[in-house]
């Protein structure tokens, strides 16, 4: 039983839409993201947290990988400028001129990322994005940790399907992937960088591609610039903590 009492600092509708906040719906449905956890995911976690934790190795650099579409929204009638007391304002009409794909680096314990903007998202391009990190972004690392998702192009295979047997080696070599769980891009600090992507640089339409790319650009710089990083506070000891339920049950040994 729920008694109602009196409170002077809150109005009947207020206690009215709070309750009715919690009223049994069971029309309505909600599609989300139900992970399994188990061995298997607490393994890749636990690497990737731990990875996050490391002292800085230059010759050793931590790199989060991903990629993210976006749509190329162009204006079909010219915004009207903004005029002091009136903000800019641009017709509900738009078109739709196509997509690309970003590809977006991220070190993990230095600020520092890299966007490339491409017109797809194909195994070959992977590849060569995997070519750009060993010999244009970290020519003088030994080996270069890279943090990415469990995607189909994501793998070593690609790198073989796109450059001669002995360049594929000679890359690959110098790089040692990472895979999150699945149902987990939470994990990846990169997720968080590309949202901030959007929030400043992406929040408005943009329908060419030579314009997004030197958008994007200039975002890069002035956030590299700032020397601006993720701070990212969850840790393996966190994890055990506050998944203590999730993680698989070890039987006592004799």
């Amino acid at each position: 039983m729920v008694k109602l009492t009196d409170h002077q600092d809150l109005s009947r509708e207020t206690v009215r839409r709070r309750l009715a906040e919690n009223h049994l719906k069971p029309w309505r449905k909600d599609m989300w993201c139900i992970p399994s956890v188990d061995a298997a995911y607490v393994a890749r976690m636990e690497d990737v947290l731990d990875l996050y934790a490391e002292t800085p190795d230059p010759e050793r650099p931590v790199v989060c990988f991903d990629e993210s579409p976006t749509q190329l929204i162009g204006e079909v009638r010219q915004p009207i400028p903004a005029t002091p007391g009136q903000i800019e304002r641009y017709d509900c009409e738009y078109c739709r001129n196509g997509t690309v794909n970003l590809f977006v680096f991220l070190d993990a314990h230095k600020p520092w990322r890299n966007v490339k903007v491409t017109e797809h998202r194909a195994a070959t391009d992977f590849a060569e994005c995997m070519r750009d990190l060993v010999d244009v972004h970290y020519p003088q690392a030994s080996q270069i940790r890279v943090v990415l998702d469990n995607l189909s192009t994501h793998s070593a295979a690609a790198v073989y399907e796109t450059f001669p047997a002995c360049e594929a080696r000679r890359i690959l070599r110098r790089l040692e992937f990472h895979y999150l769980p699945k149902h987990a891009s939470w994990l990846n600090m990169v997720e968080i960088e590309i949202g901030v992507l959007r929030g400043q640089c992406l929040d408005r339409r943009i329908g060419d591609r030579d314009l997004l790319r030197s958008e994007i650009a200039a975002w890069q710089k002035q956030r590299n610039a700032a020397r601006a990083r993720i701070n990212w506070m969850f840790t393996t000891e966190r994890a055990r903590a506050k998944m203590a339920r999730a993680y698989p049950v070890v039987p006592n040994e004799s």
